[in-house]
């Protein structure tokens, strides 16, 4: 008996982010950490990378706590100036299945479940709530879709999925930082961030190991100029992996409901979003001399999509 192929969706992918700060008189800058280059795997492949910044900086990279690798530009030879714009570009091969099927383990498909003990200490800070008071709020509405789906444990994560994407406003925030999880509750709205860390926050809550993710998505209608935008493209996206013995680390997209998506490109994980920031830095001066920062990103098909 013949077992049918799966359905492999492959794209080459380009990202273009430049990031440029406006300033009243000329400064000058600290250091500034870069968080733009891709995690590779073996549905991930970069195939080039580049990143420059001006005034000039030299550059080397570092790997942080959680092996996401970061480009540190030091300015400390740059001239002062009354602008900083850093620009990064690469290239990656992104393949997905369009059905994925995921083995979660047999002792695992059934909510609640145990994580298996050698697992427990990589895994217990990504299952300890990071909101010690996210509240009654938030356990409460995780409970109450737990119980809406019953005991399957993918059902589970995936209505909880869905519902944020369904229920919840999505609203674009060019301020730093998150909202509080109940706040996105109770506003009813937020950003891609706020919706990640709403999900990451309910699922711990009942006791999934869970992380953030931060990167790009690809939305295919940008390139057809045509129909409706995901939510969350032309900006840095964040989401959510999900821990299952058997299966790993599995992505979750609240904003727009999807999962295991050949959209997303990721390039950092992390335990919560302040270590996930995509660029961050100093300058040396008064904060009266910072006028703003004006943030561009790209998401391009090099060509078609390649099917199998």
């Amino acid at each position: 008996m013949s077992v049918p192929r799966p359905n492999v969706s492959t794209d080459l992918l380009q990202v273009r982010h430049t990031t440029r700060y406006s300033y009243t008189k000329p400064v000058t800058f600290g250091r500034h950490r870069a968080m733009f280059r891709p995690h590779e795997s073996n549905d991930l492949r970069l195939t080039s990378f580049e990143i420059s910044a001006n005034p000039t900086a030299a550059q080397h990279w570092v790997h942080d706590v959680f092996s996401n690798s970061k480009t540190i530009l030091d300015f400390s030879a740059a001239p002062p100036s009354d602008f900083l714009e850093i620009t990064c570009t690469f290239n990656v091969v992104r393949s997905s299945v369009q059905v994925p099927v995921f083995p979660i383990s047999v002792n695992a498909q059934r909510f609640p479940f145990d994580y298996p003990k050698e697992q427990i200490p990589d895994l217990i800070a990504l299952i300890r709530p990071e909101y010690n008071l996210p509240d009654e709020a938030v356990n409460e509405w995780a409970n109450k879709l737990k119980k809406s789906a019953g005991d399957d444990t993918w059902t589970i994560l995936t209505t909880i999925n869905s519902e944020i994407h369904k229920s919840l406003a999505y609203k674009r925030r060019e301020e730093p930082g998150v909202q509080p999880p109940r706040k996105t509750l109770d506003m009813g709205e937020g950003s891609c961030r706020d919706f990640a860390v709403l999900m990451m926050e309910g699922v711990r809550q009942l006791g999934f190991a869970a992380r953030f993710v931060t990167g790009y998505l690809y939305d295919p209608l940008t390139d057809q100029k045509d129909g409706d935008a995901m939510q969350g493209a032309g900006a840095t996206h964040a989401w959510v992996q999900v821990f299952l013995p058997g299966a790993g680390w599995i992505e979750f997209d609240p904003t727009n409901g999807l999962v295991a998506s050949g959209n997303l490109i990721r390039t950092g994980v992390a335990r919560t979003p302040s270590q996930a920031v995509p660029l961050d830095g100093s300058f040396r001066g008064s904060m009266d001399d910072f006028l703003g920062m004006d943030v561009d990103v790209q998401v391009k098909a090099l060509a078609p999509t390649l099917r199998s």
